[in-house]
């Protein structure tokens, strides 16, 4: 993987994280597109995520620094659920993601969903951020499991889990923010320190560079997410998903 092929994974990392259109998917159908073998890239993906955690932190300073308790206290009981099934079945999800078709076949089946989901959780513009509850977040944290599946998104999953728990949009939305921090921030630590041998001295620089272009695209792309949703809603983003996944699924049939 040279320089620039990390430069456009980071960029692919930092749009796609945050929005329901699975950053997994996207940076498997990146990697195949671009032809990228190498065993370091994997521990690359995984790593970069440090810098989208950044900027969660970033645009919500006043959360996390708060030293609310209540809010710390919410994060854990959301982020329970997956590091319990993550530790649980490492080694099953590392053979989903060894399975190419998965990933066009998840992003199709849940873009139709999104396709249909603002009929079940209608929204409007003038939402505000809410208190979220104990339950809330516990399904919120358990519905993100499902994107332990290649292809489902970690966004998409836990901001339908919030809203099926009965919380509004724009609070499903920021509590997904939320609860990726210390989701992600786990997976990306358990996966550096399983192939911490793959770092070497240059690719320590990829790391670096890749780490600070997915913090800056993904603190616009968070910006952006919000007040797209509150106008919109997830009908665009479905019909995205299922383009993109029939394109990758015709391409993979071509190879």
């Amino acid at each position: 993987m040279n320089s620039w092929e990390a430069f456009l994974l980071a960029i692919v990392e930092g749009l796609t994280e945050f929005l329901p259109v699975s950053s997994t998917g996207h940076l498997s159908m990146a990697k195949a597109l671009l032809g990228i073998k190498d065993s370091f890239s994997e521990t690359y993906i995984i790593a970069i995520q440090f810098g989208a955690i950044l900027s969660v932190v970033a645009l919500y300073p006043r959360r996390f620094f708060s030293f609310e308790y209540n809010f710390y206290l919410k994060l854990i009981i959301g982020f329970i659920p997956a590091a319990i099934l993550g530790y649980l079945f490492d080694d099953q999800l590392e053979a989903l993601l060894g399975m190419p078709w998965v990933v066009p076949a998840m992003l199709v089946s849940v873009g139709f969903f999104l396709v249909f989901a603002d009929r079940f959780f209608p929204g409007s513009e003038e939402e505000e951020i809410q208190e979220v509850s104990n339950k809330q977040a516990f399904l919120a944290g358990l519905s993100q499991c499902a994107a332990m599946v290649p292809g489902v998104s970690r966004s998409a999953a836990s901001i339908i889990g919030g809203m099926a728990a009965g919380m509004n949009r724009t609070t499903a939305a920021a509590f997904s923010f939320f609860l990726a921090v210390p989701t992600l921030a786990a997976a990306g630590l358990y996966k550096v320190y399983k192939n911490a041998d793959a770092i070497a001295d240059q690719n320590l620089t990829q790391l670096l560079l890749g780490n600070a272009v997915a913090f800056v695209v993904a603190y616009l792309a968070m910006k952006g997410f919000v007040q797209f949703l509150k106008k919109h809603g997830f009908r665009l983003f479905g019909w995205y998903r299922i383009v993109a996944g029939l394109a990758f699924a015709a391409w993979l049939y071509l190879q």
